[in-house]
């Protein structure tokens, strides 16, 4: 068996130590050849010492702090990883000629750039920051098809339709429909495909009364009730702007219109999402709250592998339970069918304004609930203009942080 050799971009994150787990029980599988990280300095340098990988990525001007926590940890004759920064070393890592997968795991807009690289050189891209499809999906996916990327779900939903999707809808580009389909019943979407209904938790806020999210800190909603992720992931799942952004991404990858993809509360989070098809039989991915569980499926795809996850034990679980979204509590949720219907520059502006606001939040300058407000005015302050590459994405993306923080500053308290 050849190994597969695998680049972490943001290896220091959740689920960049999720997938050094999975690959860890599978030395005969996978190696890991390159690792990046951010702020976590010590933790990367950890990282690397147990997983010896080739190449290091760091932020610019932390090269030095690296090899030092590097240096303090490792014998002396031991052998360093080539060490390389920025947004360049990250393309570069990316396209790597060694490197067969690239896991992308950077939050935010920040891992956009090397996504790009990762599809541009043709790579099997497993996707789990979801800013990078958000932005602009349609552009990278016939990037892929192009190139002939291979680009797989990381983001537990995601991931859960996929695995739904009939083997020879799995087995086209994703993003990318057949010409022709089976459908001999005149079905709208490929396959026989009727819709997708993604899951949500509903945050840690789900039962608070509204009148009272405005109280509520930084600390309480980044405590996710199922999921062990990051600060900001968290207060995305407790605004649902996260499941808001997993709608965009899910038209992305299946080819659907936002009418197509519909969003069910389940405070269990153990359906993972659900494929409705023509007939209208229902498939559902179910699965233990561990995100052990899809990356080890993308790994692997189309063979399936230990995850390292608990089993499934439905009798303990005892029940399970669905609710349609409030629309008042969680008014992201329309807004990102607006976006998503309008398309081009329009979801990079909604990401990068709610980057900013979850940052205003978390620095406690706004409250909770002046998130959407600020996300909203500048969505509706900025034309949207199709897409015709990275550049024009990221210079959208700048001006709508420009402009979220001028109207951020009108809430501050």
């Amino acid at each position: 068996m050849m190994i597969t050799n695998v680049a972490i971009l943001g290896a220091t994150g959740s689920v960049g130590g999720a997938t050094l787990d999975v690959i860890a029980r599978h030395p005969e599988r996978f190696r890991v050849w390159a690792v990046t990280g951010h702020h976590q300095v010590g933790k990367l340098a950890d990282i690397a010492r147990v997983h010896q990988p080739q190449v290091v990525g760091v932020t610019t001007g932390q090269e030095a702090a690296f090899e030092s926590c590097y240096g303090d940890r490792c014998a002396e004759h031991s052998r360093r990883p080539e060490v390389v920064s920025g947004t360049a070393g990250l393309e570069a890592i990316a396209a790597c000629p060694e490197v067969d997968t690239v896991v992308a795991a950077i939050a935010g807009a920040a891992g956009l750039p090397s996504v790009a690289s990762a599809i541009g050189a043709g790579k099997r891209v497993l996707i789990a920051n979801k800013e990078p499809l958000v932005m602009m999906g349609g552009h990278l996916m016939s990037a892929a098809a192009e190139a002939g990327a291979l680009v797989l779900p990381v983001d537990s939903e995601h991931n859960a339709i996929f695995q739904c999707l009939p083997t020879a809808y799995r087995n086209t580009v994703m993003g990318q429909p057949p010409q022709e389909s089976n459908d001999t019943a005149g079905g709208r979407y490929p396959w026989n495909v009727a819709a997708v209904t993604l899951t949500a938790s509903g945050g840690p806020f789900l039962n608070t009364p509204i009148e009272m999210l405005a109280e509520v800190t930084p600390t309480q909603a980044a405590k996710h009730p199922n999921w062990s992720m990051g600060r900001k992931i968290s207060i995305d799942s407790a605004t649902m702007m996260n499941k808001a952004l997993e709608l965009i991404e899910a038209c992305v990858y299946f080819s659907l219109p936002p009418s197509a993809v519909q969003i069910l509360i389940h405070p269990q989070s153990i359906v993972h999402s659900l494929v409705e098809f023509d007939d209208k039989s229902v498939l559902a991915q179910m699965a233990v709250a561990d995100m052990r569980v899809p990356i080890a499926n993308a790994l692997a795809y189309p063979e399936r592998i230990a995850s390292g996850a608990a089993t499934l034990d439905l009798a303990a679980i005892g029940s399970l339970d669905f609710l349609t979204p409030d629309r008042q509590r969680f008014p992201c949720l329309d807004l990102a069918r607006v976006v998503a219907t309008a398309g081009g520059t329009g979801p990079a502006v909604l990401n990068a304004a709610n980057e900013v606001a979850v940052d205003e939040f978390c620095e406690g300058k706004i409250r909770f609930t002046d998130i959407v407000p600020i996300v909203e005015e500048t969505v509706d302050r900025i034309p949207f203009s199709d897409i015709s590459g990275v550049q024009q994405v990221l210079d959208a993306d700048a001006r709508a942080r420009t402009l979220a923080k001028e109207v951020s500053s009108r809430h501050r308290l």
